[in-house]
């Protein structure tokens, strides 16, 4: 147990503190999952597991509540597995380290796993609870939500008997959100080839990081840098001046994270490799100028290096570095009916490089259909210019908000009851499940709400203590004024 388990509210912080003792990135949930169910059952409650693996925990309703309606509270157990560059950390294998850091939970050089751990341990505290009031309860739990919404996609009509669901996987206190944008993966490849590094060359590794990175929707319009972006400009700009030819060239991790680190190994001239140093030195400055106010801790620098790697070829790393340049990022468009809203972005998410191909990894998101189709085309179009192909994968739906929904009235009430103003009702431009959850249940009433939670799927990822008692005590009075059924 560590220190932040002793803070209040003890139940949800004691869940927490376990689950951060459990590594459960995306695609590696089982040993988490196994841990709940095994706890669950321990408690003498239902629990069952559909085929791809999500898992379900029903709790009978307590005593005179029996007539409210079916409630459904629902978490991720997946987390994003982002860390510092010089932090030593296997997230398949190695536990996250909390600790207290003033008013806020942190972790030691990796992501928290707030997102969505705190709405985790919220629900596995109700069903922990013999002193909170609820109707009938049943608690979902999907996979893989961060790495591509497996288990929403694959969540099947008829396992869910509740009328209302509370998604807990939203950021911001004293707001409650009752829609959200859709969104899709999008892939450029593009085919090089290679050839030997010519005579008189040396190998420099140009490295740009220190960005903040952050969720590539709710932070997408904050201005931030994307380093793929970045670094692409630069060599773009200063390829024929230098010279120079290119190894290879690496930038973020997860289609869903802004990216806050690239790198390139690059071949130059040998009496090119201080003119190298010099303007990557001054791009620096650069970026210090243009982004300052939001980057305050960019890094730019130069290392040698030894390869027996080849360089690409003149035409292909030519096309590849104009693709890359000129790739759409960031906002698109804000929404015209919710102010202050995107309606419509990009992330350059992640660029690998194989031995006969680059990969650009891009994520869209809109709040419109049609949003999304039309970045869709910008991108089919930039590859198609290029000679490349471009594929689209993982489409979800967005959340299209009812103004009408009962159980948004109801928080509303009860927050205002408790706190004397009213919550703000958002639209957040990102991907929540309760877009997919539609389609199995389609007239289930939904809204999502949850503590403050700064700069997730980032390492400098935190969760404000001091909303995690207000959060706790919503859903206690939610789940009391849950009405009755009809």
């Amino acid at each position: 147990m560590s220190e932040i388990s002793q803070l209040s509210p003890q139940p949800v912080w004691q869940f927490f503190d376990k689950i951060c003792s459990i590594p459960h990135p995306s695609k590696h949930e089982e040993a988490l999952a196994q841990y709940i169910i095994e706890w669950a059952q321990s408690e003498g409650l239902a629990v069952r597991r559909d085929e791809i693996g999500n898992v379900f925990i029903k709790k009978p309703a307590t005593a005179g509540m029996e007539n409210r309606k079916g409630v459904v509270l629902q978490a991720h157990i997946d987390m994003v597995p982002q860390k510092n560059e010089d932090t030593v950390h296997d997230f398949t294998k190695d536990p996250i380290q909390p600790y207290i850091d003033g008013d806020w939970v942190t972790a030691k050089g990796t992501t928290l796993g707030a997102d969505n751990g705190m709405g985790m341990a919220s629900c596995l505290a109700v069903l922990a609870s013999k002193n909170i009031k609820h109707g009938p309860l049943e608690v979902l739990l999907t996979i893989d939500e961060e790495a591509g919404m497996t288990g929403a996609f694959g969540l099947e009509a008829g396992w869910l008997e509740g009328d209302i669901l509370l998604n807990t996987d939203s950021e911001q206190h004293g707001e409650i959100y009752m829609g959200c944008a859709g969104g899709v993966d999008g892939a450029i490849t593009l085919d090089i080839t290679r050839e030997a590094i010519p005579a008189g060359y040396v190998t420099r590794k140009i490295i740009l990081k220190g960005l903040k990175g952050g969720h590539s929707g709710c932070d997408i319009h904050t201005g931030r840098g994307n380093a793929n972006k970045l670094l692409g400009r630069f060599l773009y700009g200063h390829a024929t001046e230098l010279d120079l030819r290119l190894v290879e060239f690496c930038g973020g991790s997860l289609r869903n994270a802004i990216p806050r680190e690239a790198f390139a190994v690059v071949a130059v001239p040998a009496e090119n490799a201080d003119k190298l140093a010099e303007l990557f030195s001054f791009y620096n400055t650069l970026l210090s100028e243009e982004l300052g106010r939001i980057e305050t801790d960019v890094v730019t620098f130069t290392e040698e290096i030894t390869t027996d790697a080849q360089v690409f070829a003149s035409a292909p790393q030519a096309t590849f570095l104009a693709t890359l340049n000129a790739c759409p990022n960031g906002v698109i468009r804000m929404s015209d009916d919710i102010e202050g809203v995107v309606e419509t972005s990009l992330n350059v998410g992640v660029i690998t490089t194989a031995e006969n191909s680059v990969e650009i990894l891009c994520l869209i998101r809109s709040l419109m259909d049609s949003g999304r189709s039309m970045v869709e085309g910008m991108l089919s179009s930039v590859a198609e210019l290029a000679g490349a192909s471009c594929e689209f994968s993982g489409a979800y739906p967005g959340w299209k908000p009812d103004a009408d929904s009962e159980i948004m009235h109801v928080f509303r009430d009860v927050y205002e009851g408790i706190y004397g103003n009213k919550p703000n009702i958002m639209v957040i431009h990102a991907g929540l499940e309760c877009g997919l959850f539609k389609k199995p249940y389609p007239n289930m009433d939904m809204i999502s709400f949850g503590p403050t939670i700064k700069f997730p799927h980032s390492p400098d990822e935190k969760v404000e203590i001091k909303t995690v008692e207000l959060f706790w005590q919503q859903m206690q009075a939610i789940l009391e004024n849950i009405p009755e059924k009809a």
